[in-house]
């Protein structure tokens, strides 16, 4: 039997856990978020994800209820927040910092806000063993945080702020102070918990891989303002605008004019050069000024001219080789930079393109995405 597709926010019958409603937070003169809506869904793994300065700690921030909002409405499970403590709300907050206790056990760390609860011993002795289970943290329950590893004082911040069973945990950068590889394993430890736990994640982070490794969703902000809010796929496959393309992934983004309209829309790029092609939705006009948008690992590289509409020649002049794939930033006829990526599925001790080879690019129509801003 198939598993139904985890979907909420598609569902007009399901009700958000977490609703902003036009919210707007000022400081003095300057506008931190401006005029913002979003909901988010029970059992989500959200992502805020943007920039230095963009809002999305603020956002945390008024859901923790460290800040209040300059207007508008904070709802959690229906209940106006305005005025509630974070210490009475249903949410609880992990830190980029961890913030445990260097003279207690990883045992008394994660018990701590029970205790301050006045939980009965039996009940937090359960409790505890349960989120060290559950945090592969058994065999280090009496080791101190300066005898574990970075990766395992994770897990204790985690099992802590998961003790008090919350609707409801933001993660403020959790993973900002893990190497690559050991960030790269936490991200699905991270979803293994927040899956079996069944709780709300909100996650802020400028890491795009992060965010698209362990979110159901993403919110993706600039300038105190949400941009696109949609699930990873959709956000990197389908950007709405060139900000967004832009700031996820890796792309190259090509600024033209509609010479002919759509479904398949011809695009003017660059005089003396065949128009591109790309298929979409999107309404435009003739003459009206467009962008395009290619993912490299969309472009394929060869030694003679292809059949595609978009192929174009051009020469290579950088290679990155990454192991699992090799990058070729190519300079096209007109000077323009264009990037491809292909993997490299088989072993090999010669690459089959360097630098300064002459070389073709291309395209289906169906790779490019057609922006209008």
């Amino acid at each position: 039997m198939a598993v139904p597709l985890f979907a909420p926010w598609n569902d007009p019958a399901q009700k958000p856990l977490i609703q902003f409603k036009n919210v707007t937070k000022r400081f003095g003169d300057f506008v931190a978020i401006d005029n913002q809506s979003l909901d988010i869904y029970t059992r989500e793994f959200f992502a805020l994800l943007g920039p230095s300065g963009c809002g999305k700690t603020t956002m945390m921030r008024m859901l923790a209820g460290f800040e209040q909002p300059s207007e508008g409405q904070i709802l959690i499970g229906g209940q106006d927040m305005k005025g509630v403590p974070p210490n009475e709300r249903p949410v609880n907050m992990m830190f980029q910092s961890y913030a445990l206790f260097p003279h207690l056990s990883v045992y008394e760390n994660i018990a701590f806000g029970l205790r301050r609860m006045g939980q009965p011993k039996d009940q937090i002795d359960a409790r505890v063993e349960e989120m060290l289970r559950l945090t592969r943290l058994s065999k280090f329950a009496r080791r101190k945080p300066h005898q574990i590893s970075g990766g395992q004082r994770q897990r204790v911040a985690l099992a802590r702020s998961l003790a008090r069973a919350p609707k409801l945990l933001l993660l403020d950068e959790p993973l900002g102070a893990l190497d690559k590889k050991l960030r790269e394993e936490t991200q699905f430890e991270l979803m293994d918990i927040q899956e079996k736990t069944g709780t709300t994640f909100v996650i802020v982070t400028h890491d795009q891989e992060e965010a698209m490794t362990v979110s159901s969703r993403i919110a993706v902000m600039d300038e105190g303002r949400i941009i696109q809010v949609a699930t990873p796929s959709v956000i990197y496959e389908a950007p709405n605008s060139v900000y967004v393309a832009d700031f996820i992934g890796d792309v190259t983004i090509i600024e033209g004019s509609v010479r002919s309209v759509g479904p398949v829309y011809d695009i003017d790029w660059a005089e003396g050069q065949p128009p591109l092609r790309a298929a979409s939705p999107l309404a435009l006009s003739v003459g009206q000024k467009c962008h395009i948008a290619i993912r490299p690992e969309k472009v394929e590289v060869h030694h003679s001219r292809p059949e595609d509409d978009n192929a174009l020649q051009g020469r290579i002049i950088d290679v990155g080789y990454g192991g699992n794939l090799s990058t070729f930033n190519i300079r096209l006829a007109n000077g323009k930079f264009l990037r491809a990526q292909s993997f490299n599925t088989e072993r090999k001790t010669k690459q089959e393109f360097t630098w300064e080879d002459d070389v073709w690019v291309s395209w289906t129509d169906h790779c490019a995405v057609l922006l209008a801003e």
